[in-house]
């Protein structure tokens, strides 16, 4: 074939791809994936989840794919590059880069980032405990903290506790309804180990007020250099990190 030939034939992948359904694309990608398997019963709908999420499920031979209407407006070659993650996800097969790069440029482009921060606010339901603990008040920490090393600068989100005492996630910054959430696993009585460290995570967390993540392209950094040399002013930091590790 020549490349004049090649071309075309490039070029009619293309187009015809912008003029296939959800339920075409991921037909396609399904083939593409097992060639010699049969296409299951697939149905692709579009749910108004309060966040980019998407979701896919085989059961009794039907094929599910779930996704947020955030997406529902997406060029087709963002879909075809969802497909290519969710299947693959599904079926154990690895995901050409190229695939997971345009969708997450897609995810970081500026109004698509504008749009899910506000669906996140409208749908989101954020349980939010109120700064009080059991032995531990987080609105006397935040400005504690803010006066000593923020010079009182940061306006007060909304603080309060997790639900469940986690070990995994002690600490979240949520910027679509501007709280602070802390384990309530550091509110412990012993002092003054674990004071310590759940002064370093509620520091931790402050900082994201100061040092918003960073989009560049398809990349997403929540911990900027600029936020890693802020994190060094905490006193005592190596040993609020020991302690941690230990917890």
């Amino acid at each position: 074939m020549d490349d004049a030939g090649g071309m075309r034939d490039i070029q009619g992948l293309q187009s015809s791809l912008f003029f296939e359904t959800p339920e075409e694309i991921y037909a396609r990608v399904f083939r593409e994936l097992r060639p010699r398997a049969p296409l299951p019963d697939l149905r692709v709908v579009f749910r108004r989840f309060a966040n980019a999420d998407s979701f896919i499920r085989l059961e009794n031979g039907r094929l599910e794919v779930r996704i947020s209407d955030l997406l529902a407006g997406a060029p087709a070659p963002v879909m075809e590059a969802l497909a290519h993650i969710l299947l693959g996800k599904l079926y154990r097969k690895a995901v050409p880069p190229f695939y997971a790069y345009r969708y997450r440029l897609y995810l970081n482009r500026r109004d698509f980032r504008r749009q899910a921060h506000l669906v996140r606010q409208i749908r989101g339901h954020k349980f939010i405990s109120g700064p009080q603990g059991t032995h531990h008040n987080l609105e006397e920490i935040f400005e504690r903290l803010n006066g000593q090393l923020f010079d009182g600068l940061l306006g007060r989100p909304q603080l309060g506790w997790s639900r469940r005492p986690s070990r995994s996630v002690l600490g979240h910054f949520d910027p679509s309804h501007n709280a602070i959430i802390i384990s309530r696993i550091l509110d412990q009585p012993r002092a003054p180990a674990p004071a310590l460290a759940l002064e370093y995570v509620m520091f931790h967390e402050m900082l994201h007020l100061r040092h918003p993540v960073d989009h560049l392209a398809s990349r997403r950094r929540v911990h900027t250099r600029e936020f890693r040399e802020a994190e060094k002013k905490f006193p005592q930091l190596k040993e609020a990190k020991e302690i941690l590790k230990r917890l």
